[in-house]
């Protein structure tokens, strides 16, 4: 490992370094691409990746991500970013196939942290069943690393942010607290249950929760990373033409999150999060709760919106396979969010 730590040479780390979701709204206004018969998911709207139909049976799906490091091991960094660039596809029913580094690194760190960084990620990647394929790096004082990954996904298959109806369940599959754990720690340090926890999850794959979803034929799913849950959650009941209905005492924690919010802990994205959704979020939730809600994730887990009467028989599968499930709330007529206080 480098004797530079990796999180010392970034202002910003993971998801929480993405672009405010409210001037990237007004950023892509103006790129929505020309109407093409085979482009099935572009940016009109936006989605967790684009997707183009090459035939009745077969599309692909296309996404990019990258971030700056969000911890120090750099071989944990080169999995978490390749984690997160990978769950793009995941949360739109596909399967990685191929995957291109996008690198960048600071001359002056050692050729074996770059070396670490790529391995990270190629574990990643073999795990999805990816081939990491090639890339492009460039020198830059703060480091980055991610990835630019081609799927497959059949053209019917395809899951949306827009397809969440009145009646459904709510469902998340990762516990929630990354932003707060890690800027915890930038600050002087988490507490060390906590840090292992929040680096076990980023280190996840979305892709089991999908192989165990994908039977149920959800009606919106997203994965929840810088824009956080609440963001997230957001962008469904808006292109759905719903509202959402969080239960804020069923918001999964990861250990220690819930007591740094209370410490005050928050960073860049949960601001700039608050500022993009929390005109859309109607809150009886406490301010710790709230603080989870809007914490920036990175490699989060998946938000699926299912009708409600499927919801015993996902919980079933998701139980059998060992995977956690949380029900979080549910979709109703109207529009924006409520977060509300356990009754």
């Amino acid at each position: 490992m480098s004797s530079t730590p990796l999180t010392s040479l970034a202002k910003a780390g993971g998801c929480a370094a993405k672009y405010s979701a409210a001037r990237l709204e007004k950023l892509v206004a103006g790129l929505v691409a020309p109407e093409a018969e085979n482009l099935l998911v572009g940016l009109d709207p936006a989605d967790d990746a684009a997707v183009y139909r090459l035939d009745d049976e077969r599309a692909l799906v296309f996404t990019v991500d990258f971030f700056p490091p969000v911890v120090d091991d750099p071989r944990d960094f080169g999995r978490i970013a390749a984690v997160n660039a990978l769950n793009d596809v995941f949360a739109m029913g596909g399967a990685p196939l191929l995957a291109l580094s996008v690198t960048a690194f600071p001359e002056e760190l050692p050729t074996e942290t770059l070396g670490d960084v790529l391995a990270g990620a190629r574990e990643a990647c073999d795990e999805a069943g990816a081939i990491l394929a090639g890339g492009h790096t460039i020198r830059d004082e703060e480091p980055k690393y991610g990835l630019a990954v081609v799927g497959t996904v059949h053209p019917e298959g395809i899951w949306s942010k827009s397809g969440a109806r009145p009646g459904d369940a709510l469902f998340l599959t990762k516990a929630l607290g990354t932003g707060l754990i890690l800027q915890a720690e930038r600050a002087g340090g988490a507490p060390g249950p906590s840090l292992a926890a929040a680096v076990a999850s980023m280190r996840t794959l979305n892709m089991r929760a999908a192989d165990a979803l994908r039977p149920y034929a959800p009606s919106a799913v997203t994965d929840v990373t810088g824009f956080g849950l609440l963001g997230h959650a957001y962008e469904m009941a808006s292109r759905s033409g719903v509202r959402l209905e969080l239960d804020s005492g069923a918001l999964p924690p990861l250990e220690g999150a819930l007591e740094l919010a209370r410490a005050g802990v928050r960073t860049g994205g949960h601001r700039r999060n608050r500022e993009f959704a929390g005109p859309h979020v109607e809150s009886t939730a406490s301010p710790e709760a709230e603080a989870l809600a809007f914490d920036p994730q990175t490699a989060g887990g998946l938000l699926i919106s299912l009708p409600a009467e499927r919801a015993p028989v996902l919980a079933g599968a998701f139980a059998a396979a060992g995977l956690a499930l949380h029900r979080i709330g549910k979709a109703v007529e109207g529009t924006g969010i409520l977060l509300a206080e356990p009754e």
